[in-house]
């Protein structure tokens, strides 16, 4: 080897190395730079708050009425002529000859009978009105004379009950005029009287008393003749000047 080749060999290997430290410097200081730079920007990232909103329906799609349909006059209808036919006459119907009625020989006695039996039935129909009649006043006036025998016996039987009171009671003497005194007197089947009650008084109450005295002094009362006349509850009505 020449010594001119040794020399450039020498000088390339001198630049070599100055390269190599260099490009070296150069990626050491890139590395620190983004070493740094990462640093620099690592924090807590930044919370974003989102309102979702519904998107709003879309608008709906105007339909447009059908149009009506063209109204369609009717035709007028044709007027078809009537075939004119001839109608024969019916031949008039001859007249029936009048026939005149028998005369019915026994059309007399039937209307005699049927008079008969109208007025027949017409006399059984008053006889069986009076006979109701007749029936109906006989017991009315039954009923008229059993009311009347009736309200004799009970005047009968009060009279003696009335009479045997007045045989009992001692009546004061300061008695002006004829007073009523009215009691309701409750007793037994056998006459036992349960008790007085004055329903109107006398306006004298000395004589009111006198009578109810009388009334318990004749206990047992006097009985009916009949036991339906017999009632639990009587009426009395005393007079001072009564016989």
């Amino acid at each position: 080897m020449t010594t001119a080749a040794l020399n450039f060999f020498q000088r390339n290997e001198h630049a070599l190395g100055r390269s190599f430290v260099l490009s070296a410097f150069v990626h050491i200081v890139l590395a620190a730079v983004l070493v740094l730079g990462v640093r620099w920007q690592v924090h807590a990232p930044d919370t974003v708050t989102v309102d979702l909103v519904e998107a709003p329906p879309p608008p709906a799609p105007v339909v447009e009425p059908p149009k009506p349909a063209p109204k369609l006059e009717p035709e007028p209808p044709r007027v078809v002529p009537k075939p004119q036919i001839a109608i024969p006459e019916k031949p008039k119907p001859k007249p029936k000859p009048e026939v005149k009625p028998k005369p019915d020989p026994n059309f007399d006695k039937r209307l005699r009978e049927q008079v008969a039996l109208e007025q027949k039935a017409l006399d059984q129909q008053r006889q069986e009105r009076e006979l109701r009649e007749l029936l109906a006043r006989k017991q009315a006036e039954a009923e008229r004379a059993q009311a009347t025998a009736r309200t004799k016996a009970l005047n009968e039987y009060i009279g003696r009950i009335q009479a045997k009171v007045k045989s009992s009671w001692i009546l004061p003497q300061d008695i002006r005029g004829n007073p009523a005194a009215v009691f309701d007197v409750i007793q037994l089947p056998t006459g036992e009287v349960l008790s007085i009650r004055l329903v109107r008084s006398s306006g004298n109450a000395a004589y009111d008393a006198a009578v109810e005295r009388a009334i318990l002094k004749s206990s047992p009362l006097p009985l009916p003749a009949s036991r339906e006349l017999f009632s639990r509850e009587l009426r009395l009505t005393f007079h001072p000047q009564d016989k």
